[in-house]
Order: C-alpha cells, then structure tokens, then sequence
C-alpha cells in the first residue's frame, strides 16, 4: 500500500533536533523525499542514518536561514535535484525570554532574523517552486505564544504573532495557486528550545512549567503529518496544541 506523501519533495528547517527532527522522520515514514536542513551538519548525519535504516529517504543540507542566500539556495537545490517542493515545514526557531527591561537587544534581533525574516526568506523562494510544481503546502511552526504573551515573554510572542499574521495573509494570497498555509502552534514540548534562555528569571518560569506532562516533539510532528496528508480540498490552517495540564 502506497504511503500518504510518495512522489512528495518536503523542506524542513532546524530538522537537527526536536520539532524539526522528529517531523522530518514523520514525513519520511509517509513517503517523502526529506530535504532536512539545520546548521549542525553532525546531527543531520545522524538523522539521515536513522531515517535511511527504516527503508526512508533523506537528504541534509547544511543551512542558516537567517541568511537569504542560503534559505534561497536550500529551496533551489531541493529543486534541482528532487524535481521540485511540495512542503515547507518552517520550523526553525530559538526562544529567549526575558523581561524587555533587561535590554538584551541582541537576542531580539537573533528572534526575530530566525523566527521570522528566515521563515520569509525560506518561503519567499519556495513559493516559486510551487507554483512551478502546481500547488503545495507550507507549514509554519508557531507558537501558543502566538496567540497569548506573558511577562517575559513579549518580543518572543512578537515574533510568533508575526508567524501567526503572515500565515494568513500568505494563506489567502496564494489560495489561487492551490498552495495551502498551515500554523501549528505548540505549548511548553520537551525541546532543546528553553536551554537556550540565558536570563535566569525567564528560566526559573519554563523550569516550572516544564514540571508538566509536557508535550513531546513526535506530538507535533504526527500534528504536521495530519496536516499535509489531508485531500487537496482540505486546508487545515490552524492546529494549536497545549499539553493537557498546561493552563495558558
């Protein structure tokens, strides 16, 4: 029996670990052709050797989105060499909180050149190919944060906002084009994201909520596979999902 995704191309960014790895392993097991791309070369190998040991395919790219060049040139190469992009799934991402009184401008800056200008920069190049390739999906990794921001959480919670806005106005844009726009936006998951924070107020805070049942990468990866496994007619455009004991 054939898989949901066979004859699919599907980009994923900050595939080296957590959301983008376990999605890139999801995507693979439907069939895909897995373009993972991250800056940690080491840890791409490793996937591609987990993914290609379970009879899937992927290839690695090494790639900062945060520079228009390389998120350009990641899409080209997808392109060139698997015939065209299905999926974008934007997932890369980094969270450094902290109250906006502690002047730590150049983390905002960091949050908002990944979070969002490499978000544009990836799907800005991707959306020509999939206007080549005669529609596609995009995927955009958001946030809770998206949607409610908390003391310390203000320019993190900026920049999923953003995620948030321009997903759907990317979503009626290109409805014409049958490309469809999905954002997924998580609760506290069990990433590598939180160790990152260097303010040690905003640590203290995800430290707490991570005493949770929290979610696991692999529940927002299966969240990501649903959404691009769906008939052509359906467009799923919005998936928050919060672990069960997480009040906000």
């Amino acid at each position: 029996m054939a898989n949901e995704l066979d004859g699919k191309v599907a980009i994923v960014t900050g595939a080296s670990s957590g959301i983008g790895e376990a999605t890139s392993e999801a995507l693979a097991a439907e069939g895909a052709m897995v373009v993972a791309a991250a800056r940690r070369e080491e840890r791409l190998a490793d996937l591609k050797g987990r993914v290609e040991n379970n009879s899937g395919r992927l290839e690695v790219v090494q790639a900062d989105v945060t520079d228009e060049g390389q998120a350009h040139e990641l899409v080209r190469r997808a392109e060139d060499e698997f015939g065209g992009v299905d999926i974008l799934v934007n997932n890369a991402g980094i969270m450094l909180l902290s109250k906006v009184e502690k002047s730590l401008s150049g983390q905002w800056r960091q949050m908002f050149d990944v979070n969002v200008l490499g978000l544009l920069y990836a799907t800005d190049a991707a959306i020509g190919a999939m206007r080549r390739r005669g529609g596609g999906h995009i995927v955009n990794i958001s946030s809770v944060a998206g949607r409610k921001t908390r003391p310390g959480s203000g320019v993190y919670s900026g920049t999923k906002f953003a995620v948030n806005a321009i997903s759907e106005a990317l979503r009626q844009e290109l409805i014409e084009d049958k490309i469809r726009v999905t954002m997924v936006e998580p609760g506290a998951v069990e990433t590598e994201l939180a160790t990152h924070i260097t303010d040690e107020e905003a640590q203290q805070g995800v430290q707490a909520l991570h005493q949770l049942d929290i979610l696991q990468a692999e529940d927002i990866a299966s969240a990501v596979a649903y959404c691009v496994t769906r008939p052509e007619r359906v467009s799923v455009n919005e998936i928050l999902i919060r672990p069960t004991e997480q009040a906000y």
